[in-house]
């Protein structure tokens, strides 16, 4: 049991940095990381290999995995920041002091979910209008929504507990159920999607969202029994309100207006990639839903560096906190080509798994490779991002995300549809995004702690 009261620390000096260590936090946070994209994933490639109406229904999961995971990162970001409190209050010894604030964030954000719930469902069809939905498309988009949308609050639950686990350096749990999580909905999707003679009903899109459902109440359930029975942290809210409570809705605040930015990129790629026609934006859902997945799988390193670089910093360790980051630069580039070639070897596979519309195929081998080429940079921009969280620098990872958008994606994307690019337009504007977004975030760590790491 991780014991908050007498905790077992480690001195900035023995703290461990090796590549032994920081892949012992790295593979299982990848594991736990990439359970919301094999949810998305998993409908993307059952529903795209369905008798009737499959293109249809994969552009529909498309849109809406990409409003559910705009309302995921713009809530979920709390998993970040009680990750950065809990863990620079765990190396600076001082746990004790925020024992309640994880149940008092974790029932304010949950709160919020259902509130959204309440606020989106019964006007999923204008939503998707938005995004150019409309006939069966727009149907579909509706059905699969309205049944998904009711994981949310889960969903939320998990990732925030998720937090408090990373905060106390541990990624193992969280990594037990999302695996688990990630199975489940997997067989479910198969069994309710397909049906099972004289037992279940072929239920097509519907199928995908309840298996999807199912399996964010299990990880739920799991998380609550994990956090309890591991850790003596408390899941019922009390009060008065830690003090820390301030800075956390500050770090929350931050995050949120940053994932607006980043949900006003994926919002303009789909909304452009649907105007194009069903194809498209089928073949856009695939190659979107490969990025997340890899984005997720580097995650994992971003997680490390999370942990590692919030108890650092609780540690006054600059000088080791300045040789994480380098070591996690080499670790993300490495990554990222391993991503790429492992992306260019099953090319052709990767996509016959998600369609067999050979428009869709034409238009996901044109564009693919746009997306491999991106890994590295999206490696080292996710990595940092991390280790800025554990940092709690929220406000100036708003303020790069901002510029990115704005400055950048936004820009091109605008420029190369003019010029005819079409799904080309969308991943050229992305890469120079993600480039936008990395190379800042570098610069800045750099010039903040060489100078601390001389003088500690």
């Amino acid at each position: 049991m991780v014991n908050i009261r007498k905790p077992r620390y480690l001195s900035s000096v023995n703290t461990n940095i090796s590549f032994k260590h920081i892949n012992k936090l790295a593979v299982p946070a990848l594991i736990a990381g990439i359970a919301e994209p094999i949810l998305s994933i998993t409908d993307t490639a059952i529903i795209g290999n369905i008798d009737g109406n499959a293109t249809e229904s994969l552009a529909a999961v498309g849109i809406v995995g990409t409003f559910i995971s705009m309302l995921i990162w713009v809530l979920g970001q709390t998993r970040s920041a009680i990750s950065s409190i809990v863990s620079q209050h765990l190396g600076a010894n001082k746990l004790d002091k925020i024992k309640n604030l994880p149940a008092q964030a974790i029932f304010i954000i949950t709160l919020l979910s259902v509130l959204i719930i309440f606020g989106t469902y019964p006007f999923a069809r204008s939503i998707f209008k938005l995004y150019n939905a409309t006939n069966i498309i727009l149907d579909y988009s509706v059905e699969y929504y309205r049944i998904r949308v009711f994981g949310f609050p889960f969903t939320l639950f998990t990732m925030a507990v998720f937090g408090v686990f990373r905060g106390l350096q541990n990624t193992f749990y969280p990594m037990i159920i999302a695996t688990i999580g990630a199975f489940l909905n997997i067989a479910l999707d198969y069994a309710f999607v397909f049906g099972i003679d004289n037992y279940i009903p072929a239920m097509d899109i519907k199928g995908a969202a309840y298996g999807s459902l199912v399996a964010q109440i299990t990880m739920a359930i799991l998380a609550t029994i994990y956090l309890v029975k591991k850790t003596n942290i408390p899941l019922i809210p009390t009060f008065p309100l830690n003090k820390e409570i301030d800075k956390l809705v500050i770090m929350i605040l931050n995050l949120f207006v940053r994932t607006l930015a980043l949900n006003v990129t994926l919002y303009f790629a789909t909304r452009f990639a649907t105007g194009y026609g069903p194809a498209h934006i089928a073949a856009y859902t695939i190659c979107i839903n490969l990025w997340f997945f890899a984005a997720f799988f580097v995650d994992g390193y971003a997680s490390a560096g999370n942990i590692l670089s919030g108890k650092l910093y609780g540690e006054t360790a600059y000088a080791t906190l300045l040789k994480l980051s380098n070591k996690l630069i080499r670790y993300g580039i490495i990554v990222g080509i391993m991503l790429a070639v492992f992306g260019a070897l099953f090319y052709y596979p990767l996509g016959r798994l998600f369609s067999k519309d050979p428009e869709v195929l034409s238009l996901f081998y044109n564009s693919f490779w746009l997306v491999l080429i991106m890994q590295p940079f999206c490696a080292l921009a996710f990595i940092f991002d991390g280790m800025f969280k554990g940092l709690g620098k929220m406000k100036f990872l708003r303020n790069v995300l901002l510029c990115a958008t704005s400055l950048v994606f936004l820009p091109v994307l605008f420029w190369l549809d003019a010029l005819g690019y079409k799904l080309h337009a969308i991943f050229i504007a992305l890469t120079f995004w993600i480039i936008a977004r990395g190379i800042p975030l570098i610069i800045k760590f750099r010039k903040i702690f060489i100078p601390l790491s001389q003088k500690s």
